[in-house]
């Protein structure tokens, strides 16, 4: 009879080797959009892109009153992408649990990351979407508690909650993902064997440019939270606002 603990071990070791990129998962290869494979490339890209994108807006965390402006345009790149790897991955687990051979063959990620992957989507979409509900509430309305569940907490609170959560689950969720990912999309001719390159990049370039269209829309509407910047800012010393770090409209 399995323990719990060799249970625990079998978890661990699925994770380490999907984390090493020794996964024996072989995604097939399908004409024209590349199949269960195509859609790992897209993935992967994806991710990355992501990746770089939050390390920037985690910069901002270090003096998120003076860069707000930066905080708001990245938080807004951030959100095509992510809706586009959501999209990739919620298309890859459709194909598999309504039986498409194809994603069948492929089979499902390992035990823990399927496990990781919702909290990963929902706690990824929750911090944009709150981050975006932010700036079209403006800066009183954020900060203005609300009652629910008996407490009272702001959208502000609601953001850094959610915030927390996404750095454990995401953290983990990288852990696991990244060497794969620079795998299937770094390596020399790993992508490119894979039909379906042009619909990728059209997809990204895509998320790209709606992502450049919501950076400028949103940042021309986060003057409230740039006024009270200004208005408090008078006679404060450069770089006081370092410390008002937990004060901001996201992170």
């Amino acid at each position: 009879m399995r323990t719990a603990r060799d249970i625990g071990r079998d978890l661990l070791d699925g994770f380490v080797v999907e984390a090493t990129g020794k996964g024996d998962r072989v995604d097939p290869v399908l004409a024209p959009t590349g199949g269960p494979a195509g859609n790992a490339v897209l993935t992967a890209w994806t991710g990355l892109v992501l990746l770089v994108l939050f390390v920037g807006e985690l910069l901002t965390l270090f003096d998120v009153r003076g860069l707000i402006s930066w905080h708001v345009a990245i938080g807004a790149l951030l959100v095509p992408p992510a809706l586009l790897k959501t999209a990739a991955t919620g298309w890859r687990v459709l194909g598999y649990y309504t039986g498409r051979e194809p994603y069948r063959v492929a089979g499902p990620p390992p035990t823990v990351m399927r496990w990781l992957g919702p909290l990963v989507v929902a706690s990824t979409l929750g911090l944009l979407a709150s981050g975006v509900l932010l700036i079209l509430l403006g800066e009183e309305s954020g900060r203005q508690r609300v009652f629910a569940l008996g407490f009272g907490i702001s959208w502000v609170t609601v953001h850094q909650g959610v915030f927390a959560v996404w750095c454990v689950v995401t953290g983990l969720h990288l852990l696991g993902r990244i060497l794969p990912a620079v795998q299937l999309t770094v390596r020399r001719g790993g992508a490119a064997r894979v039909p379906g390159a042009l619909t990728r990049t059209l997809l990204l370039v895509v998320a790209a440019a709606t992502a450049v269209v919501l950076a400028v829309v949103l940042v021309r509407n986060d003057a409230s939270w740039q006024r009270d910047r200004f208005r408090l800012d008078e006679g404060r010393p450069p770089g006081a606002w370092a410390s008002g770090l937990a004060a901001g409209p996201e992170g």
